[in-house]
């Protein structure tokens, strides 16, 4: 397949190359686009043949549902067949942006879509090409991240061309994505909502505006069991080709556990994680992540940076552990999941 790729400024977007895109959608192809979290590979949400290349393409595991990326509040009393209080309340706060909200579905959304749920997800990102993009193809757009499935997700075109050139029918390169994670995801189909996967809009952020409970599965601790009601809740996720171990505990035990790995295992090709305030501490390949005093940063840089060491050929990846407050959370949470072994200092 010809894959073509075409370049648009994310600030001033050239309508007539975003319509190319959209009638792409509109013709049943895929297209790859930038949000303001990563880059997501797109369908047209309401044609389920044309969402199946989606899990073909990515060799995704059909039980693990999508989001429907929207323009207008008015998708959801259209796809969805209860909108509660909470929703508005949310999407008054947080849309557009890195908020994805679940619901009961209505029969419009094909099974393919849901992973055979009664549920469905919906977001409006924080994006003027997406948004453009949905505006132009006159329907929600289904999107998982533009990766192959269980590797780091896409910050950058070229992350997405590596993965997917020849395979989807088109590329919208619209420079580096700003937050580097994918979106926040809450259910508010029980009460009270809960938390399944965690993203830019954080718990702390949430709690201010409804109650809110965190499910297990998003601090991933424990291997995760059952149906998925979210992208990214059982499935091994963001994990590099390179083994790699996740040190957590206290800074200083981390420091000293990640310097006794790495000469335990002097041969290999080794790369370490660490942060601006820890590079010191540490010899060899190294790579800084972004600074403990704004985990924004250390977001934003996660997936380059173990894609940067997917590409230098790795033997095995040691990186630091995180603080789980803020932002922080949804950092340890694609950590623990990209992890093969965790190990407590």
């Amino acid at each position: 397949m010809e894959t073509c790729v075409i370049r648009v400024d994310r600030e001033n977007p050239d309508i007539e190359k975003i319509k190319i895109a959209a009638e792409i959608i509109k013709n049943g192809g895929l297209v790859a686009f930038p949000t303001e979290t990563v880059y997501g590979l797109g369908a047209n949400t309401l044609n389920g043949e044309a969402v199946m290349k989606i899990f073909k393409v990515k060799n995704r595991p059909p039980d693990n549902p999508l989001i429907n990326h929207i323009d207008s509040k008015e998708w959801l009393y259209k796809l969805a067949e209860e909108v509660p209080e909470e929703a508005i309340t949310l999407a008054d706060a947080f849309w557009p942006g890195p908020l994805t909200m679940i619901f009961k579905k209505k029969d419009i959304v094909p099974d393919v879509v849901t992973g055979g749920l009664k549920t469905t997800s919906m977001r409006m990102p924080d994006n003027k090409i997406a948004l453009n993009l949905i505006k132009y193809s006159e329907c929600p757009i289904a999107a998982p991240s533009a990766n192959l499935s269980g590797k780091p997700s896409p910050t950058t075109a070229e992350h997405v061309i590596h993965d997917l050139y020849g395979k989807i029918d088109c590329i919208i390169d619209g420079g580096k994505t700003d937050i580097g994670v994918e979106s926040t995801v809450i259910d508010l189909t029980v009460d009270p909502p809960l938390l399944l996967r965690p993203g830019g809009v954080t718990y702390e952020m949430l709690k201010d505006f409804i109650e809110i409970k965190i499910h297990p599965a998003a601090e991933a601790m424990i291997k995760f069991k059952g149906k998925p009601e979210s992208p990214g809740m059982k499935y091994r996720h963001y994990a590099p080709k390179a083994d790699m171990i996740l040190v957590e505990g206290e800074i200083n035990k981390m420091i000293k556990k990640i310097q006794e790995i790495y000469e335990e295992n002097k041969g290999k090709k080794i790369g370490i994680i660490a942060t601006e305030e820890t590079k010191k501490f540490y010899t060899g390949n190294i790579k800084i992540i972004g600074s403990r005093r704004n985990m924004r940063t250390v977001a934003t840089n996660l997936f380059k940076i173990l894609r940067e060491f997917d590409r230098e050929g790795m033997d095995l990846i040691i990186s630091e552990g995180f603080s789980t407050e803020g932002i922080g959370l949804a950092v340890m949470n694609r950590l623990r999941k990209a992890a093969k072994t965790v190990i407590k200092a």
